[in-house]
């Protein structure tokens, strides 16, 4: 069964007026938790994630908290390597717990939903600063209208793109349609 059937059948699938983790507004909310709450679904998407980066030397996998603790454990495990996280403090990604990135290090980036590629840059951001290379970005679904390229291979299970807005530009704000605030990362 393909990613978007799983999404639509398990209710991930979401319509109405959001605000998303961006800032930005949209009619389409993906609700990543409805697959990530199953285990054997996520080990199906973990496969999926470590399909896509075939033949790519990697190292380590690395997520940004909360999705990507689930994603980037499940590909690493696929992968047979180690599997970390950032998460955010004082508003901003960074390592804790003790993760570590080395120099040399070929780092597959894992991403849930993608809608401006914010929290993937942050990622990049991280592998750089720590002297290490990202190998490829893989993720989950891609919201963005032209496809997101973060200037390595990029690759996205599903592409699901949707239109989103700038708050002060939201039809749906114009309109007076309730706005519904999911999930939020801590940005």
């Amino acid at each position: 069964m393909g990613i978007k059937t799983l999404m639509e059948e398990s209710g991930a699938v979401m319509q109405g007026h959001f605000e998303l983790t961006s800032g930005r507004h949209s009619d389409v909310y993906l609700e990543k938790f409805r697959l990530l709450e199953r285990p054997r679904i996520v080990d199906d998407i973990g496969k999926k994630m470590a399909e896509e980066s075939k033949g790519i030397d990697i190292d380590i996998v690395l997520g940004a908290a909360i999705g990507g603790i689930l994603l980037s454990s499940a590909t690493a495990k696929v992968l047979g390597t180690k599997g970390i996280f950032a998460e955010r403090q004082d508003g901003e990604l960074v390592l804790r717990r003790g993760f570590e990135l080395n120099e040399g290090h070929r780092v597959l980036i894992v991403e849930d939903i993608v809608t401006t590629g914010g929290s993937v840059r942050e990622l990049l951001y991280i592998v750089k600063s720590h002297g290490a290379e990202t190998a490829a970005v893989v993720c989950l679904a891609d919201r963005t209208a032209e496809g997101i390229d973060f200037g390595c291979v990029t690759k996205a299970l599903l592409r699901f793109p949707a239109t989103s807005w700038e708050p002060e530009k939201c039809p749906l704000c114009d309109e007076n349609k309730a706005l519904i605030v999911r999930g939020r990362t801590g940005k």
